[in-house]
């Protein structure tokens, strides 16, 4: 249990840069309010330790380059749905993941090359009617 709690601590004294994600859709334009995540204490702490997120509101996880890797869960107990998009932006899969507060942990892997993800409240996606195919742009 301490060692649950040093590492909360530790990643709660994580800052990150604010920003906009900006989706269009079919219907509108989504907008949703995003902490940024681009350096290895970032991209490691990202949503782990919080208790809720607002509903329009999220985190978006940046590389300069294509990468391969899997997302998880671990610390985490907000239910999300991500969105991984390519170089030109286009939303290539959308996933949804459960909180985990103990390992194991399961893995979410999206299977394709992305450059940027964007996590949100679970379901906020489909609510959105936003779908593979969109295009995420971040403002910053």
């Amino acid at each position: 249990m301490l060692q649950l709690l040093a590492t909360i601590s530790a990643l709660a004294a994580v800052t990150f840069p604010h920003g906009t994600a900006v989706i269009p859709t079919s219907e509108r334009t989504v907008t949703v309010k995003v902490e940024i995540a681009r350096t290895p204490a970032q991209l490691h702490a990202g949503l782990a330790g919080r208790r809720a997120l607002a509903a329009n509101a999220g985190m978006a996880f940046l590389w300069s380059g294509d990468i391969r890797r899997q997302f998880w869960m671990k610390n985490t107990s907000i239910p999300l749905s991500i969105a991984f998009w390519g170089k030109s932006g286009k939303i290539l899969r959308i996933l949804d993941m459960a909180p985990c507060l103990a390992d194991p942990c399961k893995l979410y892997d999206p299977k394709v090359a992305f450059r940027g993800a964007l996590e949100v409240n679970r379901g906020a996606f489909r609510r959105w009617r936003v779908r593979p195919g969109a295009v995420v742009t971040i403002r910053r």
